[in-house]
């Protein structure tokens, strides 16, 4: 049985494990404020907040889009849709803002907005607007000016940082952010059995992000293994300058790890590339990787961090493999029947060591790469001692650049050793013409993102100049 809070209401029910949390929401419910719109994670539209106890027995929020994400993940959860946001005649500060800087018109889009900024409200994040802004990232509005509800959000972020004390839950309320009944939440969460589902399911889904968007009809009346909930999958350690990351860990769970944006100073605008917030929420790094796809993006950011995989079968029994090695050919990898990814392991970059992640498609943000590269380079005294290269979109699975990264060990770093490794890692590519470009298209961004990097890293050694007069 899943047994999770929906709104104000205690949900118990024996429905399929893979049933979409949004088709529940809106078929089973009658919530219908919790649109449907793409069906893919897309558009923001069905956007709900989904609500963890932690042990200091407070509830932290976060977004993510129902259409994709399986019921069974509620199981525990509180689960807050728009009509739970507000159970009172009045606005709230969310709506209010809304609706004072008509920042809606035909009001398809309008309670996923005021979803992600309820959220943004509960959050632990800084509340100033480029945060406000990250958070309404993956709501679309296809009718009405976004200047709008930029203004929208600024009205919040001011009512918010009125209070320089932290943000209770009971100052939210006090407030009018939220409603009376959060502040009981935990103990009804605590009320809650909360006993493991009852699985038979052979398919594994973590958030489900790829698999709803490829597979949701099967997945909905299918018998399916929810692993979201598995602890010993989660989790960023870092020890010996070596930094582990369970399969399990969202993207979301980078993006806010301190020490990482130490080593990483673009991580966020990097991983800003990669999805919205609700996806961040949701994608899980075990299943990027073993979605295969050739253009995943983090699988071409930890390919360049030359990562290696712990992979467990169901004796608990393990093995690592560089990840390099895990891929042989389109959507085909070394994972046997029974087994999965158990975490992610890597050398954090050194003084000397330099690390970029580029990627071109069609929107600049959440759209799925045409082409995206990362490297992963140590220098001592002008020579490259240590090279990693990785791109997607060239090859039938995420490419690994072994003789490009081999040609350019050991080098002195000048701009002639960059066009010749150009030269060398067109050979290594193979990429083909499909819907987000033609084989030259691609070749073109390959090597445009390969000169990237280094521009972007020593820009006082290349200037774009320094390449054109070669080309």
């Amino acid at each position: 049985m899943i047994e999770f809070i929906l709104n104000n209401k205690v949900i118990k029910t024996h429905l399929n494990n893979g049933m979409t949390l949004l088709d529940f929401v809106r078929y089973k419910q009658r919530l219908t404020g919790t649109k449907i719109g793409c069906r893919e994670g897309d558009c923001g539209a069905c956007t709900v907040l989904v609500g963890t106890l932690k042990k200091d027995r407070t509830v932290a929020y976060k977004s993510i889009t129902s259409c994709i994400s399986p019921l069974g993940n509620a199981h525990g959860k509180h689960i807050v849709t728009v009509e739970g946001t507000n159970l009172t005649q009045s606005l709230t500060i969310a709506q209010q803002a809304m609706k004072d800087n008509y920042a809606t018109q035909c009001g398809f889009c309008t309670p996923g907005f005021v979803v992600s900024l309820t959220g943004f409200s509960l959050s632990d994040i800084e509340k100033n607007q480029n945060n406000a802004l990250n958070a309404i990232s993956g709501n679309i509005c296809r009718c009405t000016g976004y200047k709008s509800i930029e203004k929208a959000t600024t009205n919040i972020c001011q009512k918010l940082n009125f209070n320089k004390g932290s943000m209770s839950i009971n100052w939210l309320i006090e407030n009018n952010f939220i409603p009376e009944y959060f502040k009981d939440i935990p103990n009804k969460l605590l009320d809650l059995k909360k006993k493991a589902l009852v699985q038979k399911g052979t398919t594994f889904i973590s958030g489900g992000t790829d698999l709803y968007v490829q597979q949701a009809d099967n997945l909905i009346d299918g018998k399916v293994h929810l692993i979201s909930g598995s602890n010993p999958l989660k989790g960023i350690t870092i020890n010996n300058e070596t930094c582990t990351i369970g399969s399990n860990t969202t993207v979301s769970d980078l993006w806010n790890h301190q020490k990482l944006n130490l080593y990483f100073p673009n991580l966020k605008q990097h991983l800003k590339l990669v999805s919205s917030e609700q996806i961040r929420n949701m994608a899980s790094f075990g299943g990027n990787i073993v979605n295969a796809s050739p253009i995943g993006d983090m699988t071409i950011f930890f390919l360049a961090l030359n990562s290696e995989i712990t992979i467990i079968d169901k004796k608990e029994k393990e093995r690592v493999l560089p990840l390099k090695e895990f891929y042989k050919s389109y959507k085909t990898y070394d994972l046997k029947g029974g087994e999965l990814i158990k975490n992610i392991r890597f050398k954090l970059p050194a003084k000397n060591s330099f690390f970029n992640f580029e990627k071109v498609c069609k929107r600049t943000h959440l759209d799925i790469a045409s082409v995206n590269s990362a490297i992963h380079i140590i220098i001592e005294d002008g020579k490259i001692i240590e090279a990693h290269v990785s791109l997607g979109g060239v090859a039938a699975i995420p490419k690994y650049l072994h003789k490009t990264s081999a040609f350019l060990k050991g080098k002195n770093l000048n701009t002639k050793l960059i066009i010749e490794a150009n030269e060398v890692m067109q050979k290594e590519i193979a990429p083909i013409s499909d819907v987000r470009g033609s084989n030259d298209y691609k070749r073109l961004l390959a090597r445009q993102l390969f000169y990237a990097h280094f521009i972007e890293l020593f820009p006082d050694l290349f200037t774009l100049n320094n390449f054109i007069q070669y080309v």
